[in-house]
């Protein structure tokens, strides 16, 4: 299946998990990892899979994603498969400070605000937006975080092949 793994990176954390989960989609013939800044739109065609990731900042996805996806048109993303997914501190570290628990209750993550960007455009959600955790804003990411990228790369492959 042609795949496509858009990502933004600010500490390099979105990015191992970007790797992570495109090396569990197939070869690099079917699979293209892209970052936001090196996305031409063409890219887009012939693609039946999208998964996009983003870290968290301000509660939300990064600029340059958020402007790549509203530059998509209307039902652009019609008959694609999407995911969505984006790195974040932990519900502990959120808990613990109340600013941030206000935020994340009025706000919500990346990786919420990407799926519903993606399903506007007429994207069909295989899988709930998953978040992936840092140690801190910087990261590093927690210990199994890659794991489990590749992991939820595994339940979208199989959600895509039993959906087509």
């Amino acid at each position: 299946m042609k795949t496509l793994v858009l990502y933004d990176s600010q500490y390099g954390n979105t990015q191992q998990i970007a790797q992570a989960i495109a090396s569990q989609l197939g070869s690099p013939e079917d699979v293209a990892l892209l970052r936001a800044s090196e996305m031409d739109p063409a890219v887009l065609n012939g693609r039946q899979l999208l998964i996009i990731g983003s870290p968290t900042q301000r509660f939300m996805a990064t600029p340059a994603l958020m402007a790549w996806l509203k530059d998509i048109p209307r039902n652009g993303l019609r008959g694609m498969q999407v995911a969505a997914f984006d790195t974040r501190l932990t519900e502990q570290q959120i808990q613990t400070t109340p600013v941030l628990k206000w935020f994340v209750r009025k706000s919500s993550y990346a990786a919420w605000w990407l799926a519903k960007q993606l399903k506007n455009k007429g994207g069909t959600l295989l899988l709930p937006p998953e978040g992936f955790y840092v140690e801190s804003m910087e990261g590093p990411l927690l210990p199994g975080e890659i794991e489990r990228a590749g992991e939820w790369a595994q339940k979208i492959s199989n959600r895509s092949l039993r959906d087509t």
